[in-house]
């Protein structure tokens, strides 16, 4: 199978971001990837750079606390040379076992950093197939479409249920989303232990920074 520039390449960690004002000046199109805490982020992120262990997975729902940047490496990151792209690994929402002050500071990042900024050309949301769109991830889709974000569902751990659960699902979420204005048509399932779907979410990525 052809590789899919720029996931041709290796990737690396860059930066962690614990409040707006050290965000990295804009530079290279970024693609957010958000969801529920636990819905898979980091395996999808690893599945996607093929490189195991690039962003870290836990056991414990709520360890991302940050703005997690990766760039494919063998950029020198000046103006004249920058990365074709930045993935960014959001906090996970809807997780309650933590600080309430914790909690509110790493929500609140998530949504200053959807509103407002112009590098930001995607977000994917995450939606665990075993569960589908629960009341906070309808939450995260009236944000996005208030703030005029471009975003897609994507599915993860679609191997957890059977071809014709994730079918119906497939087709219910399709229903779900139409309402939304700022969400992309196309639903992409994927399992990051399994491979599926990893090559599509590439494409579509590829595709959403050059438009």
């Amino acid at each position: 199978m052809a590789k899919i520039v720029p996931f041709d390449r290796t990737w690396e960690f860059v930066l962690s971001v614990p409040t707006m004002k050290f965000l990295p000046s804009a530079g290279p199109p970024e693609i957010a990837f958000a969801g529920r805490s636990n819905v898979g982020k980091s395996s999808l992120i690893n599945a996607l750079t093929n490189v195991k262990g690039l962003a870290r997975t836990s056991n414990t729902p709520g360890r991302t606390q940050q703005l997690n940047y990766f760039v494919p490496s063998g950029f020198e990151g000046t103006q004249e040379d920058l990365p074709p792209l930045a993935l960014v690994d959001m906090p996970g929402y809807g997780y309650a076992k933590a600080p309430k002050t914790e909690v509110e500071k790493w929500t609140k990042l998530v949504f200053d950093y959807l509103r407002g900024r112009v590098t930001l050309k995607r977000v994917y949301l995450l939606i665990d197939s075993r569960h589908g769109i629960k009341k906070n991830d309808e939450e995260v889709l009236k944000l996005l479409d208030t703030a005029a974000m471009s975003y897609q569902i994507v599915l993860t751990k679609s191997d957890k249920i059977k071809a014709t659960q994730l079918e119906t699902l497939i087709a219910q979420v399709t229903e779900q989303i139409k309402k939304h204005p700022a969400a992309y048509p196309e639903i992409i399932a994927t399992s990051s232990e399994k491979g599926v779907g990893i090559d599509d979410l590439r494409r579509a990525i590829v595709k959403a920074i050059h438009n």
